[in-house]
């Protein structure tokens, strides 16, 4: 009979932290702690919100009836941190001094880590990190650009795309290494990559390039671009939350919500069916390019993320990419799960746990 672990993931956002308990893969709760505005504008950083979202996580396992020493690991989600392989990282004292200050910027994931490495220490247990969004094993090839002065990052979803591949090597029966994937993250931002031999050799960073996206402007005509920046009507801070957060479908159609957007489409909306279906185009596109990364070799296009629950935007991207490869749908983002198979790979002795350095 297989061993039964008993893992704590903690997912903190930026309004928001959910945690959920698990044994071995099934879930026991789940609860999402919310966090007002209130609550949080007195906290200057992010890290400065550390000791109030632990008191919470403390309070909701005590009204979930949740022991502490039942426990066999607590996992967080990681932070963007340095460039790292993917997989599963213990959180050692770098990696916490790493996402106290923010190495690569704040974000609430910085949280993460520091908050499962808390709980953990409070009964000798190991703390977790899996697949950060700053996985990075691109090949030298995808990290020119046209400028030498800088070099294409790998910033994306990885958390998902990784735990999709691994949901997807089973199903087919295949060596998780040895399959290539084309995967997409259909989300509030979009990410489109090629994963080969298990590492994800090329992909569009959902911050800088690629299609539009519900919130993201994803590549743009640089010409332009450079004259909105000297343009005067901006300041840095602006442009940068209206190419990451007000852009894409929220500056076309007022709204990030497929639902909404495709039931506007049903009522005739023209704008909408035209800005929808362009950022399908642009996702295809990016797809078709993807493919020729391993010369056209794919074994699978994984379409996953929110966002794959949308027919619609489903069979606009299926339609012109499906003569590449087979399309497969895994739709929503389960992070928290994401973290707890992550964690069982390697107390189950399947993965080794990767030292941050």
């Amino acid at each position: 009979m297989a061993k039964e672990y008993v893992v704590l993931a903690i997912n903190p956002g930026s309004t928001s932290t959910k945690i959920a308990l698990y044994k071995n893969e099934n879930c026991q709760f789940e609860a999402v702690i919310r966090h007002s505005n209130e609550e949080l504008q007195n906290f200057v950083r992010i890290n400065d919100q550390y000791e109030f979202r632990l008191c919470t996580i403390k309070q909701a396992l005590v009204q979930h009836g949740a022991e502490l020493k039942e426990l066999h690991a607590v996992v967080g989600r990681g932070g963007p941190l340095k460039a790292l392989d993917s997989g599963t990282y213990s959180v050692n004292d770098v990696m916490c001094e790493d996402l106290r200050i923010g190495i690569q910027t704040e974000h609430a994931s910085n949280l993460g880590g520091l908050l499962a490495r808390a709980i953990a220490d409070q009964v000798g247990i190991p703390a977790f990190i899996v697949d950060p969004v700053s996985v990075d094993e691109l090949r030298p090839l995808a990290r020119i650009s046209g400028f030498p002065e800088i070099k294409r990052r790998s910033l994306f979803h990885a958390l998902n795309l990784k735990a999709v591949a691994h949901r997807v090597a089973n199903d087919l029966g295949r060596e998780y290494n040895n399959l290539t994937l084309l995967l997409v993250h259909l989300g509030g931002g979009i990410s489109v990559g090629i994963q080969q031999q298990g590492q994800m050799i090329d992909v569009a960073n959902p911050n800088e390039s690629g299609p539009f996206s519900p919130e993201r402007a994803g590549s743009l005509p640089t010409g332009d671009l450079v004259k909105m920046c000297y343009s005067g009507q901006y300041t840095w801070e602006q442009l940068k939350k209206k190419i990451n957060g007000g852009s894409g479908l929220v500056a076309h159609l007022g709204t990030n919500d497929g639902r909404e957007i495709e039931q506007r489409i049903h009522s005739g909306d023209e704008q909408a069916a035209l800005i929808y279906e362009a950022m399908a185009y642009q996702v295809a596109k990016e797809i078709g390019a993807m493919a020729t990364v391993v010369n056209g070799g794919v074994d699978a296009i994984v379409l996953t993320g929110g966002l794959a629950h949308s027919k619609l935007l489903v069979e606009w991207i299926t339609k012109r990419v499906q003569f590449i490869a087979q399309v497969l749908i895994y739709p929503g983002e389960d992070e928290l799960q994401a973290l707890v198979e992550g964690t069982l790979r390697v107390l189950r002795g399947e993965e080794a746990a990767k030292l941050y350095q």
